[in-house]
């Protein structure tokens, strides 16, 4: 499954949801189910999170296991 790393890079860059948001001109409620894997994400908000984040594809995007896969 594929997660953004969006609040581990707050974290690095010192920076709250609320000034990411603006900066990208996106909602708090649309920014939060992107993070949750709730929603589909465009080219240009990928882009967008990179560039206000300061960060490349590869720290933005992870790669978490999926519990099932685990298991078997």
């Amino acid at each position: 499954m594929v997660q953004l790393n969006i609040e581990n890079l707050l974290k690095k860059n010192n920076m709250s949801k609320e000034k990411l948001c603006k900066s990208m001109n996106i909602t708090r409620w649309n920014l939060n189910k992107a993070i949750k894997g709730h929603s589909s994400i465009s080219y240009k908000y990928l882009e967008g999170f990179c560039k206000a984040l300061n960060c490349s594809f590869d720290e933005l995007l992870i790669i978490i296991e999926d519990e099932d896969k685990k298991e078997a």
